[in-house]
């Protein structure tokens, strides 16, 4: 598994969500808030698109739901934080 290409930001966004912290405006475009602040979307759409996290159960467009890691996020979580 290579982790190049993810940024300080990327691991971040994805130790948020592994604490919990994230929450997911579902849609053809995520969105994802951390602690009620909105992420950026670049790095949200990389994470997202990548399959490294997830919404916590299936919502509607538009509709706000808890993120999770999915396996393969916690995995590339535990390389950034062996770095």
């Amino acid at each position: 598994m290579t982790t190049k290409g993810y940024t300080a930001r990327h691991r971040a966004m994805l130790q948020a969500i592994a604490d919990g912290r994230g929450e997911l405006a579902c849609g053809r475009a995520p969105s994802l808030s951390v602690d009620g602040l909105w992420c950026d979307f670049t790095a949200t759409i990389e994470l997202f698109t990548g399959g490294l996290f997830r919404p916590v159960r299936e919502a509607a467009a538009g509709a706000l739901a808890p993120a999770v890691l999915t396996t393969f996020g916690a995995q590339v979580l535990r390389s950034l934080l062996a770095v």
